[in-house]
């Protein structure tokens, strides 16, 4: 519910009590103090009219002094000075109300009744004031607590944000730095790998330069990275890398965070087929099933190479980013069976039409 809605809601609630409050003073003035029945309900209708102004205007005098504990007897004191002084202007009007009906209407004896029971009326003014002054505390409280609720809501999106640029801030940087040392490693053995190395390290930081910004990109896009990623490796690597897509059709257009596999292939190659002397094979799956999206990383590797994920940066990343963008409907789930070590994603699937 947002301002407008309430503010609907106060004058809804204020008509209604109007209403209501015209038709048992009414009744009350006939039932119980012998009134005529056409000068009660002229009457009743202004008095009504005036009772729901005056608890209307206690929002001035709720907002000039709020509910703190320290001025509690300021406040205390305020409303019921407030509240005196709206019962007697109430009953003043409606004995000019009576005399008019008397003199006007020609209802006489609508003074004089009117008169024998003011002090009850004063007191009615009094509690209907007193009642407005709670009604405008519980609507002030009401927003307060919308309003927390909505900055609560947008700190938690930034801080979101924030971790999702830190953590993208933090693949380029751990990529450059592996991708360097090979090129660097390549320069003294193979020059000429070196410069291709170098070229293709450029186009893919073109490609992802653009991506700062993107909260989501497609599946499709996604695996292009993926591609000048490998075609980087394998000029270090040559036939030792070799990589396999299974790609849903139906995969292909949904979304998920920008370089969210690219960590799981350089974990894949630095702790599988760079400790393979022969090499080995990533394969990539991709499958749409419903509402969700399942992606999984393969890789072989061998299990007495002495090699350990556990401190890899990599693995946390992609656990954190999923965490940040789908919180517990976003799974990682990483296990090695024999000398295959495997990566499962899976998160809502989102397209550009649902998004």
């Amino acid at each position: 519910m947002d301002r407008s809605d309430i503010g609907k809601s106060a004058w809804a609630a204020i008509g209604i009590s109007g209403v209501l409050f015209a038709a048992i003073m009414g009744i009350l003035l006939v039932t119980r103090w012998g009134m005529n029945w056409l000068a009660a309900v002229t009457l009743a209708i202004p008095l009504s009219a005036v009772a729901q102004g005056m608890a209307w205007s206690a929002r001035f005098t709720c907002r000039g002094n709020p509910l703190v504990r320290r001025d509690a007897w300021r406040t205390v004191l305020t409303h019921l000075v407030a509240a005196a002084v709206s019962g007697y202007l109430w009953v003043g009007i409606g004995r000019m109300e009576a005399a008019w009906i008397d003199s006007g209407l020609g209802i006489t004896g609508t003074y004089k009744r009117f008169l024998a029971l003011q002090t009850h009326l004063y007191g009615v003014g009094i509690s209907y004031y007193l009642l407005g002054v709670a009604f405008h505390y519980m609507l002030f409280a009401q927003r307060a607590s919308q309003e927390a609720q909505e900055r609560a809501l947008e700190s938690s999106v930034r801080a979101r944000e924030a971790e999702l640029s830190a953590l993208k801030a933090q693949i380029n940087p751990h990529f450059l730095y592996n991708s360097l040392n090979s090129i660097s490693a390549l320069t003294s053995i193979d020059p000429a790998r070196a410069r291709e190395m170098c070229v293709s390290l450029a186009d893919f930081l073109r490609l992802t330069l653009g991506m700062g910004e993107k909260a989501v990109i497609p599946l499709r896009e996604e695996v292009s990275l993926l591609e000048k990623y490998c075609a980087i490796e394998k000029v270090r690597f040559g036939e030792r890398l070799n990589v396999q897509e299974e790609i849903q059709e139906e995969a292909k257009e949904c979304l998920l965070p920008p370089l969210l596999l690219q960590p799981l292939f350089e974990n894949a190659v630095v702790h599988g087929i760079a400790q393979m002397p022969e090499g080995g094979w990533i394969r990539l799956r991709a499958v749409r099933n419903g509402g969700r999206m399942s992606l999984t990383v393969e890789n072989s590797w061998d299990p007495e190479a002495g090699s350990s994920r556990k401190n890899g940066v990599g693995l946390r990343n992609v656990q954190r980013r999923l965490e940040a963008r789908y919180g517990n409907e976003g799974q990682l789930h990483a296990s090695a069976e024999d000398e295959v070590f495997r990566v499962s994603l899976s998160f809502p699937a989102e397209t550009e039409k649902t998004t």
